[in-house]
């Protein structure tokens, strides 16, 4: 079928908006004919001049949607449903069958090359030229995405269908961070290293939990402004002595820190802010090498790699969505949205910080 695209051509230019050809749904996949689609700093990364994801390539990781058609040999999806998609995995290497799909064997050849495990791709351009089309199991920057039935979640008909890509990543990896992979408990303390839709999205899984010191640390007074309106309890700007308030809000060092930055500089601060015992998550892309002290470590201190909270979407995306509904979760209020057309628009807001989460709206 032919759809429409926001293409990534050169790394240094602008999406494209481009007529594309789109393969039929294979076994086990599915057409998803896309409502809304989260822009997220990971779709940045194939501007990264050493980053090897071949283009031209359809980025978008954050989709929507509703089902149009469907391959052979799946169940419990039917063409109609609403649905969101997610990261992609394999279900059956052993992080999988132990539900810790976001650490798949293969996650990193499934998500972030563009392409199949294979190298081929299911899109090609009006020129017949092969277009990288599998970012995360569902290039979704589009008007429809091809997607593994078992990366969807299937929703309610009644919800804002267009604004619920984000809960596929961005929202789920800063909640199911505190809930899950961190497992934090009533009472305990956590500070959240960057406030933009990670970190927000931590801050108020952190107040659901029960956390009675939420520190939001971020450049921007705005995002400060917003983290203190969804939950953090203090809101500090990143200057020489954070560190030292940090140890003094928390009277000793906080249990828990998350970085969503990837600055070396900035997880070593969050390392630093521990209390004896605490755990540090990097949710983050790391940007450089790092060099610790060992002595950081001593006493029992954890630093440990989170990816997507170490969620299973379709048993967290619902549990969002019904704190959602009970207003404890309000993620709608870091959505802007902008037309697809509008994709460059939308990347230069978000990298200025103007807006918190974009979302992609195509054509009807």
């Amino acid at each position: 079928m032919r759809i429409t695209a926001a293409i990534l051509r050169d790394k240094t230019a602008e999406h494209t908006l481009e007529t594309v050809e789109l393969a039929d749904p294979g076994p086990a996949e599915v057409i998803v004919r896309i409502s809304g689609v989260g822009l997220c700093h990971t779709d940045m990364l194939p501007r990264a001049p050493a980053y090897p994801a071949p283009l031209p390539l359809i980025a978008g990781h954050e989709g929507s949607g509703v089902v149009t058609e469907v391959g052979a040999g799946v169940t419990g999806i039917a063409v109609g449903d609403h649905v969101i998609a997610s990261f992609d995995s394999c279900g059956a290497c052993a992080n999988c069958l132990a539900a810790h799909p976001a650490y798949c064997a293969t996650f990193a050849a499934r998500n972030m090359s563009g392409r199949a495990l294979d190298g081929s791709t299911v899109a090609r351009d009006t020129s017949g030229a092969e277009v990288s089309a599998r970012w995360f199991g569902q290039s979704s920057f589009a008007s429809h995405a091809l997607v593994a039935a078992n990366n969807l979640v299937v929703v309610d008909a009644d919800l804002p269908l267009e604004m619920l890509g984000p809960l596929g990543c961005g929202v789920q990896t800063g909640a199911a961070s505190v809930f899950t992979a961190l497992g934090l408990r009533p009472g305990e303390s956590i500070v959240v290293f960057g406030v933009g839709a990670v970190g927000l999205s931590a801050v108020m899984a952190a107040r659901v939990a029960g956390a009675t010191t939420i520190v939001a640390v971020d450049r921007l007074e705005s995002r400060l402004e917003l983290a203190t309106e969804l939950g953090a309890t203090h809101a500090l700007a990143a200057d020489a002595d954070l560190v030292g308030e940090i140890h003094r809000i928390t009277n000793g060092g906080a249990q828990y820190t998350v970085d969503t930055t990837g600055v070396p500089d900035v997880i070593l601060a969050a390392v630093n802010a521990l209390r004896v015992s605490g755990t540090c998550g990097l949710l983050g892309v790391p940007q450089g090498e790092m060099t610790f002290d060992p002595r950081i470590l001593s006493f029992g201190k954890t630093i440990t790699g989170i990816i997507e909270g170490d969620a299973v979407p379709r048993r967290t995306i619902p549990e969002l969505i019904e704190l959602w509904r009970q207003g404890r979760f309000p993620f709608d209020r870091l959505v802007s949205t902008f037309p697809l057309e509008r994709i460059n628009e939308a990347e230069q807001a978000m990298a200025r910080g103007d807006v918190v989460k974009p979302v992609l709206v195509p054509a009807a």
